[in-house]
């Protein structure tokens, strides 16, 4: 058991940190060629991104969940269903965001805090990532669809090849090329089609266990898909409400360096999460293939594995952000800002120690979800994500200011962590069917 958790856990957790990078590389190569603005438009353009990546990862997390327990059961035909289901749905979608971005971009960043030079920035950002809203979509659906029918190690080659190839595209599209934020996101758009090329070798492999069925049946199957990967969605949309309330709070408190130095934090904090979802989405399918099979025991271990690996990296990620804390910024603050460091510097400390809670909360609502206990799991991922951290960041801000602003995220995830250690210990077979 524990050899097959760290084989798909490991995959993963590697393959999520590349696709971490899809964004740490824009931060990184339009901070060094367009310095504080330019970074200030990127804080406030991916908010949307997190909501694109959350609605994939939603559709593959919830597809990939009810396949794998279809799988265990041997029941072939259903899975394919809800494999269809999955993508049509997908797609959708991208066509909905796809015409968001050719019609409404500029009015979006402005809604998102965009003001004067900024606005152009963040409108050519936005609209090129929206136009790209199908391929990120469906990347991560026929990721979770690949790793859940038993080739978690293509997953993770998907992965990180798209994320290094978004990093040699950044570079020569920002500096040789010099497209500026067009040529940022268009490297990120390229990414996920990079990474559905190399995931279709499973197609022509001979182990490919599920395909297209088209017989009528899309509701039936569809309805049930976003309720079990909500938990995965709220997460990845929860950082884009979370930078768009905190953008317009530090606004009014920093302008926009302060909006800059939260940038260079969310930034590094989406690395970190990416570590807890690749433990969350690598463990995954051995949940929902245990569990589909009846087998409590063998997902009691699992789950203990999760929290005990999620604490071990929560330990980890305090440690370095209080021993590397100005080197850490200093990568993303080229001009040498002193006041964006100085504001950085106090909030990384803070702000990082949310992890110490956040791992277990988010393995937890991961595991919930895969078991079919889509409530639970929902509940956990929207108090973390909207309810708690809205809250504590309005009030803490009018008492501490930027310290209030900081602290919102550790109070958030201690508060959660009760919720979700009260779920576990609710039930008296919180692992059986």
């Amino acid at each position: 058991m524990k050899r097959e958790f760290g084989k798909y856990v490991s995959l993963n957790i590697f393959g999520m940190l590349g696709l971490s990078c899809y964004i740490l590389a824009d931060t990184f190569f339009v901070s060094a060629k367009m310095g504080a603005d330019g970074l200030t438009a990127l804080n406030l353009a991916i908010s949307i991104y997190s909501f694109i990546n959350g609605t994939g990862l939603m559709i593959g997390i919830g597809g990939g969940t009810k396949y794998s327990i279809y799988r265990s059961r041997r029941e072939e035909e259903k899975g394919n269903r809800v494999f269809t289901a999955a993508l049509v749905m997908g797609f959708l979608i991208g066509i909905i965001l796809f015409a968001v971005g050719i019609f409404a971009a500029r009015p979006l960043s402005i809604l998102l805090g965009a003001e004067g030079k900024i606005i152009e920035m963040t409108t050519v950002y936005l609209r090129t990532i929206l136009c790209f809203s199908p391929c990120f979509i469906c990347n991560n659906i026929f990721l979770a669809f690949v790793r859940n029918d038993g080739n978690p190690r293509l997953s993770m080659t998907g992965m990180l090849v798209g994320s290094f190839s978004n990093v040699v595209l950044d570079y020569i599209f920002i500096f040789p090329a010099d497209m500026g934020m067009f040529g940022a996101a268009f490297a990120t758009g390229l990414a996920p089609v990079i990474s559905m090329l190399i995931l279709s070798r499973h197609k022509f492999s001979g182990k490919n266990g599920f395909r297209l069925q088209t017989d009528g049946s899309f509701w039936r199957y569809a309805k049930g898909i976003p309720g079990l990967g909500a938990s995965s969605f709220i997460n990845e949309v929860s950082s884009g409400v979370v930078l768009i309330v905190l953008n317009l709070l530090i606004l009014g408190i920093s302008g926009n360096t302060g909006v800059a130095a939260y940038g260079v934090i969310a930034n590094l904090a989406l690395v970190a999460l990416s570590i807890f979802t690749g433990i969350s989405q690598g463990s995954q399918p051995l949940l929902s293939k245990y569990y589909g099979e009846g087998n409590g025991a063998k997902v009691r271990e699992i789950y203990r594995y999760m929290v005990i690996l999620a604490l071990a990296v929560g330990v980890f990620l305090v440690l370095t952000a209080f021993f590397a804390t100005d080197s850490l910024i200093a990568v993303f603050n080229s001009e040498g800002n002193k006041e964006l460091a100085r504001i950085a510097h106090t909030g990384l400390r803070i702000y990082f120690l949310g992890f110490l809670a956040a791992g277990v909360n988010i393995v937890t609502a991961a595991c919930k979800g895969a078991l079919e206990q889509a409530g639970e799991s929902f509940l956990i991922s929207v108090m973390r994500g909207l309810i708690c951290i809205v809250i504590y960041a309005a009030v803490l801000s009018k008492l501490f200011g930027m310290t209030g602003i900081w602290a919102a995220f550790p109070a958030t995830e201690a508060t959660t962590l009760l919720l979700s250690v009260f779920f576990v210990w609710r039930r008296k077979n919180p692992f059986s069917r």
